[in-house]
């Protein structure tokens, strides 16, 4: 049995994409900051049949995020299939021109470091299976910067850029690269855009292996 790992798991996205996978066999690992509410989420997930369990990070320390990765591996298997997908803090959407250096400190460690972070540490393990998914998952600020978010804005271009960069680079190895656009954020009503929606998109990235990036719904 492999494993999905989900970075920035929650009772929304991630249990759907938990769900989801799950479904198919897959064992989740839940990776977040808070232990207590990735327990909850893992004993939903067991409850309904699905092995899961929870590994506390924080993507902005590399060290924690390789730790997690590491026991989740140990405990449920090798990782076949990589989420990232934390909530940006609301810290990082500052006006352009209010925007410092310092205040894209966070911004880069959170969406740049963090993925290349993870991503290093579960390739080798995707090449050794002979196949695997990554999966990047982003607002619309990351293909069209917003000057009210300019901490987003410039962090998800990097990241951006990483992922594509990285798609190309390993498919020669069975291994999938796809970014999914989420424009309108997750929830508010409109169907193509509720955790379940986008957890089934997610599925088809992985189970498809098409282009590089998916849009939920068009970016205006």
């Amino acid at each position: 049995m492999t494993t999905i790992a989900i970075i920035g798991a929650g009772k929304g996205l991630g249990l759907s994409v938990a769900r989801r996978f799950g479904r198919e066999g897959f064992s989740v690992a839940l990776i977040a900051r808070n232990q207590q509410r990735l327990d909850d989420l893992a004993a939903t997930l067991e409850s309904e049949g699905v092995s899961a369990a929870g590994f506390t990070a924080n993507v902005r320390d590399a060290a924690s995020l390789t730790a997690a990765l590491e026991a989740a591996t140990a405990a449920l298997g090798p990782i076949e299939v990589l989420q990232y997908s934390p909530l940006p803090a609301k810290e990082f959407m500052r006006n352009v021109l209010e925007t410092s250096v310092a205040d894209l400190i966070g911004p880069v460690e959170f969406s740049i470091y963090g993925p290349v972070t993870a991503a290093r540490h579960v390739i080798p393990g995707m090449r050794v299976l002979g196949q695997g998914t990554i999966l990047f998952v982003n607002g619309a600020s990351a293909v069209r910067p917003g000057g009210k978010v300019t901490g987003t804005s410039v962090a998800f271009a990097g990241e951006s850029a990483y992922a594509q960069l990285l798609h190309d680079a390993v498919a020669d190895d069975n291994i999938h690269v796809g970014q999914l656009i989420i424009p309108l954020g997750i929830g508010g009503g409109d169907p193509d855009h509720e955790p379940e929606s986008i957890a089934e998109t997610l599925w088809s990235i992985h189970s498809e292996r098409g282009e590089f990036r998916t849009y939920v719904a068009p970016v205006d």
